[in-house]
């Protein structure tokens, strides 16, 4: 498994799985997004988000529309792609990252706190009543100063070893198509 930056031709894969999962999409730009990919069949596993808002001189981090398909959950791959967009945002120079979650015990694992809404930046107390408005009525706000962030090492182990929970298709059978194979004739049995 690995993670890396999103390309422009997964923007519909990505848009696919964000109404899914209905996740946030507001100012959607593929370019924001990273994708977790399992390294030996190249299958997309998770992705999320980092979203920059321009305010005069003094801009906002926020960590937004993390989704992890079904068949990847509980191995380590939402940790990952939060961590990528942990160092994202590093790379950029922010010192928090804000997230607006209805899940913040998830985030809790990696150090994010949760923070009074009057604390947030005023451009994430709207959003914050926006997503409340359109995706998520339980949202609540959480930061994380960068350099606290924790990535756990049982996140880690499970990442290196995750497998899609999907199985192999099962053969399909006469029965399952309500076909008696015993008495049933089949197009090119002439009776003799």
């Amino acid at each position: 498994m690995y993670v890396r930056d999103a390309k422009n031709r997964e923007e519909v894969w990505l848009l696919d799985h964000i109404e899914e999962m209905e996740l946030d999409e507001t100012a959607f730009r593929s370019r924001d997004y990273v994708i977790a990919l399992d390294e030996q069949t190249g299958e997309k596993a998770g992705f999320g988000r980092i979203r920059i808002h321009k305010v005069d001189g003094d801009d906002v981090c926020e960590l937004t529309s993390i989704g992890v398909l079904p068949e990847w959950r509980g191995q380590g791959v939402g940790a990952h792609v939060i961590e990528r967009l942990i160092e994202h945002a590093r790379d950029e120079g922010f010192s928090f990252v804000y997230a607006l979650v209805d899940e913040p015990s998830y985030l809790a694992r990696f150090g994010f706190e949760r923070i009074a809404e009057d604390e947030l930046p005023d451009v994430l107390q709207g959003r914050l009543t926006e997503k409340r408005e359109n995706v998520s009525p339980e949202a609540v706000s959480m930061v994380l100063s960068v350099s606290e962030f924790v990535m756990l090492a049982r996140f880690r182990e499970a990442f290196k070893r995750a497998e899609s929970g999907d199985d192999e298709e099962p053969e399909e059978s006469a029965e399952d198509f309500g076909i008696d194979p015993d008495s049933a004739s089949y197009k090119y049995d002439t009776g003799r």
